[in-house]
Parts: C-alpha cells; structure tokens; sequence
C-alpha cells in the first residue's frame, strides 16, 4: 500500500492528513493521558496507596477516554476525511489545505454539528482505547517488574511494557475504529452508528470489524511505544507529570 501510494501520487501523500493528525493529537491524546494520570495521582494522595488496583485503575481510564474522545471529535473528522479525499472521485473530493481550513469549512458548507459526527463511536473508542492502553501498560509494567524482576526505570523495560499495551489496544479497538471511520468519512445523512455497524455485518460478515488490524497496529504500536517512553522519560524528569 505505501508503495502504490508513493509511485502513484508522490511521497507525500503517506502524510495526507497531517496537520489533523497533529491536532488531533494535540486534543484527544493530551486530554486523556492527561485526566487519566491526574485521576491516578488524586486516588493515591488521597487514598494512601502505592499502586491503585485495576478496579480503580479501570474507570479513570474510561472517564479519560471518554472526555478525550469528546476533545478530540472536532480534529478526528477532519483527519480522517483528509486521509480519505484521494480514494474518492475527483468531483467529491474536499481538498482540505489544512486542519484548520477543514474545521472552517466544515462548519460553513455543512454545519459546526459535523464536526462531533460519528461522537458516540469515538467516545466509545476513546473508552476502549485509553482503558486497553494505558491499564495493560500499567500491568504489564508491575507484572514485569514484580514476576521477571526487571528494573522499572530501564527504557527496556517501558519498551516492553508498551509493546504489549499497543497489541492489546489495537485489537480491542479495531471494531469501534472501523465503524468511527466509516461514520466520519460519510457524505450526508448516512445513518448512525447502529444502521453503519447492522449494515456492514450482513453485507461483509463480522470480520468486517477487524479489517485493516496490521496497519492499525503498524501505526498504534509504534505510536504507543513512543508515548510510554516519552511519558517516562516526563514523570523521571518531573516535567508536568
């Protein structure tokens, strides 16, 4: 796929979408990582304990999830229309410049309630993903030190603990990410999230919901690593963590 995208539309068609991917960023996962380790930080003052359990751990990381889904619906649309524009007709293509150009004439053309398009599914999403994520982390990080005995300030250590979360993420994600894009890239008045999810099932049968796992996981894992790592690398130096 990359290589049909660079020798048919140029090299810079793999980053078709960046800006709103860095908006996106910038909102949805800021909030999240956000909330979810002010939460944490706020359970163990207050509580007295080292490690929160995974029955805590849980719901703060879906409150999380959710309130960055919310944050980050606006840039998301945006993202993944602009990913998309190329495999449309040339007559239906947007031709975003930009995230910002995008969100302007989203709002103008259609109306400002497109921009929370597809909302349920990505709360649903952002639920999962931050739950899946930085819970296994978690996790995986106590298991490996605790079990295996490595040491929890290696960058090793993080990498494989993060590895680990970015598998699981992608794989619990993987159904709400296909229905979220189907919904986000719709022309129109193209049904709900239900109508989209019973339609696909009788048509493509339920693996539709796991469609396109290896590049999500070539773009979570990666994704995921990084963060974690630079998330400890934040918390080691005390810079906003």
């Amino acid at each position: 796929m990359v290589y049909q995208i660079i020798t048919k539309e140029g090299f810079f068609k793999i980053y078709s979408g960046l800006t709103a991917s860095l908006l996106r960023q910038a909102t949805y996962s800021t909030a999240r990582f956000g909330i979810y380790e002010t939460l944490k930080d706020f359970y163990v003052e207050k509580s007295n304990v080292s490690k929160p359990s995974t029955a805590v751990l849980l719901p703060m990381s879906m409150i999380a999830g959710a309130l960055g889904g919310l944050v980050g619906n606006p840039s998301d649309v945006v993202n993944i229309r602009m990913q998309n524009d190329s495999s449309l007709p040339t007559e239906q293509r947007r031709n975003y410049r930009n995230a910002f150009d995008g969100i302007y004439r989203i709002c103008r053309d259609e109306s400002a309630g497109t921009l929370f398009r597809g909302l349920f599914p990505n709360l649903v999403r952002g639920v999962l993903m931050t739950a899946s994520q930085v819970v296994t982390y978690d996790i995986a990080k106590a298991l490996l030190v605790d079990s295996f005995h490595l040491d929890a300030s290696k960058k090793s250590t993080h990498f494989s603990a993060s590895l680990l979360a970015g598998l699981v993420a992608t794989t619990v994600c993987s159904p709400a990410d296909v229905v979220k894009t189907r919904i986000m890239n719709a022309k129109g008045s193209s049904g709900g999230a239900v109508s989209i999810l019973l339609n696909a099932v009788k048509t493509e049968g339920v693996g539709f919901m796991f469609r396109g796992w290896l590049p999500s996981f070539i773009r979570l894992g990666p994704h995921t690593i990084v963060t974690f790592l630079a998330l400890e690398q934040l918390r080691k130096f005390k810079l906003g963590m």
